[in-house]
């Protein structure tokens, strides 16, 4: 008897160890997936990457403007080496189109505004990004958020990256800039138009936008980051 207990305590750790490996693994959590969308422009094309893990509004509300097909025939208005090359809002006539509302701002989202990332453009007041955005051609660390006292310190809040096409992107920033229509300078020459964009993996955007929310504020026509003139 007591040599039969001392088999069947021998064998727990062994019967132990078969029911935890039998036990099924927890599933892994799904990583978010991150779209690519493709800006088709005179220049040439580029491809970005979203994060919709760390700036979900910004990311949201940019894909709704692509499928919208808004950015079809809007120009990069403003481009300046060494910094940035930014778009998304005016016509060929240098026309500001209507826009959705403006979104909350997602800078103090730990990504940092390196080269080759693509932030959301905006006025005076962090929360008033719409359509426009901005290409970093430098690491511009000085439009980071670092607390949010004012406009100055929110900084601009970068959801996604260029993964091909930068060097389309440099060239673009390396054309001649004139003033044109209500900008004093920066406007380049020729205009830079986004023919088309859409997201990869679904069928472009035929159909421009119905009547959106509201208008771009008049008062601020270039919704450019702060601390560059021009």
């Amino acid at each position: 008897m007591t040599r039969f207990l001392l088999a069947a305590l021998l064998l727990l750790p062994s019967s132990a160890l078969f029911a935890q490996a039998a036990k099924p693994a927890p599933a892994a959590p799904a990583a978010t997936a991150h779209p690519e969308v493709v800006l088709h422009t005179s220049q040439g094309d580029i491809t970005l990457e979203l994060y919709p893990d760390k700036s979900p509004k910004s990311v949201a509300n940019f894909l709704q403007y692509v499928r919208d097909g808004f950015y079809s025939g809007t120009v990069f208005h403003r481009a300046i080496p060494g910094y940035l090359v930014q778009g998304g809002l005016y016509t060929r006539d240098l026309q500001a189109k209507r826009t959705r509302s403006a979104i909350p701002s997602e800078a103090d989202n730990g990504v940092s505004n390196v080269r080759g990332t693509v932030a959301v453009a905006r006025g005076a007041d962090p929360n008033s990004g719409t359509a426009q955005f901005f290409f970093n051609l430098v690491d511009n660390r000085r439009l980071d958020f670092v607390g949010n006292q004012s406009g100055l310190t929110w900084g601009y809040a970068v959801f996604g990256k260029v993964i091909k096409g930068m060097d389309v992107v440099d060239k673009m920033a390396a054309l001649p800039t004139r003033g044109l229509g209500p900008f004093a300078g920066d406007v380049p020459n020729p205009l830079i138009v986004i023919d088309s964009a859409n997201v990869v993996g679904e069928e472009s955007a035929a159909t421009p936008a119905t009547t959106p929310q509201q208008a771009a504020p008049a008062t601020q026509p270039a919704k450019k980051p702060s601390g560059k003139k021009g």
